[in-house]
């Protein structure tokens, strides 16, 4: 199969650890060239990369098939529509767009060009959600009633950067809000209601370090909940059926891997060290049992990608998907914005 010339544009930390350190482990997908203003760092990353100033530039040049938009939220919409227009197939970081309207624009864009257009939810691929997702479809919990999500963490110093100032697309709802919205819209399809609680907790904070959200559905209730200053363990996963319940502390070991320079595929990559408890209530001594996780595979995006471009497959998340975690965001605004639980 003839290498699918990739580009990347943005080499932050999106780009630089989330995406080419995984999208260079396909053999289909060769990253060749990179959009950036700090060609230094490309290159002592990746030396036979070509480095554009900008993203025009990249897209100008023909031999780029696929290319990867890891701008800061903001630029999504823009990068990925102009790269649609150039004839490109395109991947944007999440979130999607800020807004469901661009989102929807990109989609018919995409359609029209005939390209396809897929959104990063690599955390469809985190090992406790494969896990989690595997356990509910053997139907092991039973009827599932309660769904508890949680992404905490103790960071009480504010950074000079994008994702924590109040530029439109900063701040956590827009940054964690999109994969734990897709993780349960995975799991239990779209909810009917929605209330969301959202604030900025930190001294100094200029963009949203905390959000509960509950997501109503006819007999279960969904809380997805993130903040920046909790500093004891809560449980990443804690869901509740009528025959037992499973709950799963820490987090996919995948990023800080990928943080300390590893690369998937290397020996033991996204093995998760920290088991699941399953109590179910047909235990004959009441013990919880230790499920350990499967593997976190993040490079299986990029394997679907591949295979969406060259043999027709369907794209590993498909945009419409993505477009459903940016309508409830905007849901989630607007019941902040209002106080109350809103339709959806």
């Amino acid at each position: 199969m003839q290498k699918i010339k990739t580009g990347l544009v943005g080499y932050g930390f999106a780009g630089s650890t989330f995406h080419a350190p995984v999208l260079t482990v396909v053999e289909t997908l060769e990253l060749t060239a990179v959009a950036s203003s700090k060609p230094e760092l490309v290159h002592k990353d990746w030396p036979a990369a070509t480095v554009y100033a900008d993203a025009a530039q990249l897209y100008a040049d023909p031999s780029i098939e696929l290319v990867v938009i890891a701008a800061p939220n903001e630029a999504h919409f823009s990068l990925a529509h102009a790269a649609l227009l150039a004839g490109k197939h395109v991947v944007v970081d999440k979130p999607f767009t800020i807004t469901s309207a661009e989102a929807e624009t990109l989609i018919a864009c995409a359609k029209a060009a005939g390209r396809v257009l897929s959104v990063y939810h690599n955390r469809r691929w985190d090992a406790d959600f494969l896990s989690l997702k595997a356990l509910l479809a053997q139907g092991t919990l039973g009827r599932v009633t309660s769904f508890e999500s949680h992404f905490d963490r103790f960071r009480p110093d504010i950074k000079q950067r994008w994702r924590e100032s109040a530029a439109p697309g900063g701040g956590l709802l827009y940054d964690l809000g999109p994969h734990m919205l897709d993780q349960a819209l995975q799991l239990f399809g779209p909810p009917q209601r929605l209330y969301a609680d959202i604030a900025l907790l930190r001294d100094g904070a200029a963009a949203v370090d905390y959000f509960h959200l509950v997501l109503y559905y006819e007999r279960l209730r969904v809380v997805l909940q993130a903040g920046c200053l909790v500093n004891a363990p809560t449980a990443r996963f804690a869901v509740h059926g009528d025959k037992g319940s499973f709950v799963k502390f820490g987090l996919d070991p995948q990023e800080d891997a990928l943080k300390a320079g590893g690369r998937p595929g290397q020996p033991g990559w996204g093995r998760d060290p920290v088991h699941g408890a399953l109590h179910l209530a047909d235990a004959a001594d009441g013990q919880a049992q230790h499920l350990p996780m499967a593997d976190g595979c993040y490079q299986h995006f990029y394997q679907g990608m591949a295979d969406a471009i060259r043999n027709g497959a369907p794209a590993p998340v498909a945009a419409q998907d993505a477009l459903a975690t940016i309508r409830l965001i905007e849901a989630a605004l607007r019941s902040a914005s209002e106080g109350r639980v809103v339709a959806v």
